[in-house]
């Protein structure tokens, strides 16, 4: 053997074991030391049956090879290719360039394994036990795979650039001492970021992560017990879409990224605790199909001035908790009425939308109701954008309902005597959106007034100067203030008919000044 290992063979001063020569060999042979005995539950890397020497290597040699590997043999590619085997010691590769291909499955990690500020082309870790995985600053030009791994003291990838996708799919990763499960603030994600059916115990933190396509939570259960949040990305990007929705469980080993086919066992996500992922921009969806949120009454789902094109939020109804929209903008708002959240569980202030495209029925009464659930106090802008989208799209009678709702519940906020006058501009004119209502009301006191004053002919006020009696016309002229038609000024009326005159004349002008109101609406409307 040589003292240095450079000549192919390990260094004397190691004291290397059979297992750690059998992983050198390979390393030079770019083949793959397999521990296993093919037993599942012996050889099950997170259950408790004990692996032998025979299974076991130093973290301190495996580094020896990450770092300053022999070299490899004639027509081979060196590279690290472990399964089933346990790996004693503190792999630390802090600060260093990893050259070889990594790909370590079913392995036992004894301590934490620290990468940061480390260099790697692709690294795999698949199936492995982790007691921490700390990799602040971490540099692949290729993948990182964690995928079915468990990871008992979180993961740190603070600021790392990950040159294609980051797979956590499957891992069960729990919290560290701060209570987070995942800390990946102002991590970079050059492709796809996919943790579907993953188990998350504690925050995931990705504030001011950048995903280059789409980043995946589907079929996870996300659940924080000992904070607020479970999951906490302000200013997230993600060119694409971020999805939390169903994931197929016919073949757990893997998951395709794509909608589960009907028929096939689905597992939903489910986020147990808060979600914040304000400021956030996504290129093309957050889809929110079938999700479930568990929150306690102080908790958010918390989608504050996100931009997106599409928003799609078909989940589970939350019971507990608060949805809060406002100040997002959204192209087109997907929706089921049985997913929005009740009176007090919603806040969409400075919400905007331009299309709404409802997931079966959704009658405008339930519409109107989702608006009135975000305002507990009234405020006029959410019925406003309600009606300029249904507007926009040639439902103008909507719109006209949308906008007699609002003023509806603006007259719940007036005093005494602006509630009655409300009251009165909706029984007849329905303030100003349904204009026939005044024609019907005018055609029936005119109606009644004729009948009466075709039984009573007044007498004149100056003989020989009126004109020829018309009941009809008198009591026309009675209705209509301003107009003169030439028979109210010629006529006295006396007793209980100048009390009728007076009724019919105070009408008049309370329609024609309740269409005004309304035509002042509308005009400031248009």
């Amino acid at each position: 053997m040589d003292d240095d290992g450079q000549g192919g063979d390990p260094p004397d001063s190691l004291g290397f074991t059979a297992a750690e020569m059998y992983m050198w060999q390979a390393f030079r042979n770019g083949s793959r030391f397999d521990g296993t005995v093919g037993d599942p539950e012996i050889d099950d890397p997170h259950g408790g049956r004990p692996w032998g020497a025979e299974r076991s290597v130093r973290a301190r040699v495996v580094c020896l090879l990450m770092l300053d590997g022999p070299p490899a043999l004639h027509g081979r590619v060196s590279s690290i290719k472990l399964r089933g085997i346990q790996i004693t010691g503190t792999l630390d590769v802090a600060g260093g360039s990893v050259t070889p291909y990594v790909e370590m499955e079913g392995c036992r990690f004894e301590n934490e394994v620290l990468l940061p500020e480390s260099r790697f082309g692709t690294l795999r870790l698949l199936n492995c036990s982790i007691p921490r995985l700390e990799a602040a600053r971490l540099h692949t030009e290729g993948d990182l795979h964690l995928p079915r791994c468990h990871v008992h003291r979180g993961i740190r990838l603070t600021d790392a650039h990950i040159g294609t996708d980051l797979l956590l799919n499957q891992a069960v990763v729990h919290r560290d001492r701060r209570g987070r499960s995942v800390m990946g603030d102002g991590l970079t994600v050059a492709q796809d970021l996919q943790a579907e059916l993953m188990e998350s115990h504690g925050e995931i933190s990705l504030r001011g992560a950048q995903v280059g396509v789409s980043l995946s939570l589907r079929g996870s259960t996300l659940s924080n017990p000992y904070g607020s949040m479970a999951l906490n990305a302000p200013q997230l990007t993600v060119e694409r879409t971020l999805y939390m929705t169903p994931a197929a469980l016919s073949n757990p080993q893997v998951t395709g990224g794509a909608t589960p086919a009907r028929g096939v066992r689905v597992q939903r996500f489910e986020c147990q605790g808060g979600i914040r992922l304000n400021d956030g921009r996504f290129g093309d969806a957050v889809d929110l199909e079938k999700a479930r949120f568990v929150m306690e009454n102080e908790q958010e789902v918390s989608l504050r001035r996100i931009q997106v094109p599409e928003l799609r939020f078909l989940g589970e109804r939350p019971q507990r908790g608060k949805v809060v929209l406002s100040g997002a903008k959204v192209v087109n708002l997907v929706d089921k009425s049985t997913s929005w959240p009740g009176p007090g569980g919603l806040s969409v202030a400075g919400f905007s939308y331009e299309n709404l495209i409802p997931s079966g029925s959704f009658p405008l009464v339930r519409r109107i109701g989702w608006v009135a659930a975000a305002t507990p106090e009234y405020s006029p802008e959410p019925y406003e954008m309600l009606a300029s989208v249904l507007r926009n799209s040639g439902e103008d009678a909507d719109a006209r309902e949308v906008l007699l709702a609002k003023q509806r519940r603006r007259r719940e906020t007036l005093t005494v005597p602006g509630r009655i006058w409300g009251h009165v501009q909706d029984w007849t004119v329905a303030y100003g959106y349904r204009p026939g209502r005044a024609a019907v009301w005018m055609a029936f006191l005119w109606a009644v007034g004729a009948l009466v004053f075709a039984q009573h002919q007044p007498p004149e006020i100056k003989d020989g100067e009126s004109p020829q009696w018309n009941a009809a016309l008198f009591a026309l002229d009675l209705l209509l203030p301003v107009i003169d038609l030439g028979q109210s000024g010629y006529w006295r009326l006396e007793d209980q008919w100048q009390w009728l005159g007076a009724i019919l004349v105070l009408l008049g002008w309370i329609l024609a000044t309740t269409v005004a109101a309304g035509a002042s609406r509308l005009l400031r409307r248009g």
